[in-house]
């Protein structure tokens, strides 16, 4: 068992996935080597600041509404728990990334309630995305006609 959880701690630090989590302030107390790619920030930067570091200033409100809702609740709504949610993000050098991820609250024996995101680069899924919509409507100007209804 005692080896175990040197195991778990290594799929964590290593996977290429993101994997944050954060205190109920919502100070970084853990960042992996999948956040170090997807955000450009070292773990030795990312842990002991706030989540601000990744949240467009835009969105900062409604990200800690949304926060401080998880905390009091102790779960995620369906969104981040069931479906992934889908937000634009900061990297280090202060460019935009889209993301998609999960949210999972988790009691922790020295921070108690703490948010654990695991979270992927979704930038190529929204730019097909946007191509699709853009070939779409293109399409429809061509025919002289709009959609149906869905």
């Amino acid at each position: 068992m005692a080896n175990d959880d040197a195991v778990y701690r290594t799929i964590l630090e290593e996977s290429p996935e993101a994997v944050i989590w954060a205190d109920r302030q919502g100070t970084v107390r853990f960042w992996n080597r999948g956040a170090e790619e997807l955000f450009g920030y070292t773990a030795a930067e990312a842990v002991g600041q706030r989540m601000d570091l990744i949240i467009p200033e835009n969105l900062r409100a409604r990200h800690w509404e949304g926060y401080d809702r998880v905390m009091v609740q102790g779960e995620p709504s369906r969104y981040g728990r069931r479906e992934m949610l889908k937000v634009p993000a900061l990297r280090k050098d202060g460019s935009r990334v889209s993301v998609e991820f999960t949210l999972l609250a988790v009691e922790h024996p020295e921070y108690g309630l703490i948010a654990v995101a695991v979270l992927r680069d979704a930038s190529e899924t929204f730019a097909e995305l946007r191509d699709l919509r853009k070939r779409l409507a293109d399409a429809e100007a061509r025919a002289g006609g709009t959609p149906p209804p869905a």
